[in-house]
């Protein structure tokens, strides 16, 4: 071959090496670009963004885009879609946009539907308008039970013509965004049927108590009688002695149960004599629901009462919510004569300058 022709085969050879280099160069760069956006930290101006059903990886792109997350071209978003599987498996739900979040973990969550999960808690003591009136204020929610009367409440979660009352257990709850306040309620109704089940199951065999149902009620009251746990299974022992021998359970909640919302925050005279069915100083025995929504500890209270002889019992009025237990009725009357003089002490104190 003669020279030239060799120079000219050495020149093109040159040229694609060089190209060669030059390609080699720029896929690095490209792949250094794209493994930083996969890993760098998300930044955005919102803390969630929601997948709807149907919604595709463009319109989920878009989202983000919109939710203020400005990383990446949507091209590399594909591309690492695919890298992690999650192209067409995106789940329905609502996704936080946290900081530390890097967009492959970001996909990774959207294709596990590790959606956020928003909290519903149900406090102890609390009586049906009061569950009501919460998941009505919890915003996220889908709020399916507005417009529904109590028996119809009771009817679209399985259970027509049980009185909603005492049928909540006091947890917390987790729940996603859209989900149906019914849904929380069933579950919440699950969770107290069971550890009623078991409550009922470890019942101590003298409890004056003929079935799960008359446990639920009696432990509703003794949740409205005291916050400390301590005294729950004491309480339950007074009760439990009132019912053997046939005592009225003289309990001012469930008096203040039969008002109902007229309830203006004080018992006088005549709330304890006007007769109701919720009134246990006009009648013996237990009420015809429960008062409240009990939570674990007065379940136990109620099946398992502490040993004893008090048949009485008041507050000790010094604002600790603890309570003086007494055997007899001349015991009980000096507590009560002490209660009083220390309660007309405490609204002394509090005018004197």
């Amino acid at each position: 071959m003669a020279a030239g022709g060799k120079r000219g085969c050495l020149a093109v050879l040159g040229g694609v090496v060089v190209l060669a280099v030059l390609a080699a160069g720029v896929a690095g760069w490209l792949w250094r670009h794209y493994d930083r956006f996969a890993a760098a930290p998300v930044t955005a101006a919102q803390p969630s963004m929601v997948i709807a059903p149907g919604d595709s990886l463009r319109t989920v792109l878009g989202k983000l885009r919109r939710a203020g997350v400005d990383a990446g071209w949507d091209l590399e978003w594909q591309l690492l879609a695919r890298q992690v599987d999650a192209a067409g498996k995106l789940k329905v739900g609502e996704y936080a946009l946290a900081p530390a979040l890097s967009p492959r973990e970001l996909l990774l969550r959207m294709r596990q539907g590790r959606v956020i999960q928003h909290r519903f808690t149900l406090v102890e003591g609390w009586n049906i308008r009061q569950v009501r009136a919460a998941l009505e204020a919890a915003p996220l929610l889908r709020h399916e039970s507005q417009g529904l009367d109590d028996a119809a409440l009771m009817a679209r979660l399985g259970f027509p013509g049980q009185h909603p009352e005492g049928r909540f257990l006091p947890e917390t709850y987790l729940y996603q965004r859209n989900d149906s306040d019914l849904e929380v309620l069933k579950r919440a109704h699950a969770a107290m049927e069971q550890a009623l089940a078991l409550a009922w199951a470890e019942r101590a065999d003298d409890v004056p108590l003929e079935s799960p149902e008359q446990a639920l009620i009696l432990a509703s009251i003794i949740e409205k009688e005291t916050a400390l746990p301590s005294e729950r299974p004491r309480i339950a022992g007074v009760f439990s002695r009132r019912l053997k021998l046939g005592m009225k359970l003289q309990t001012d909640p469930s008096v203040i149960y039969g008002i109902g919302s007229n309830y203006d925050g004080n018992i006088r005279k005549r709330d304890l004599v006007t007769d109701t069915p919720y009134n246990t100083y006009t009648r013996t025995g237990l009420t015809p629901t429960p008062i409240a929504m009990p939570g674990r500890d007065s379940l136990q209270a109620a099946v398992r009462p502490a040993p004893g002889d008090a048949l009485y019992f008041v507050a000790v009025g010094d604002g600790t919510g603890a309570h003086v237990f007494s055997d007899s009725y001349a015991e009980h009357t000096a507590a009560v004569a002490r209660y009083l003089q220390r309660r007309r002490q405490i609204a002394a104190e509090a005018v004197t300058p």
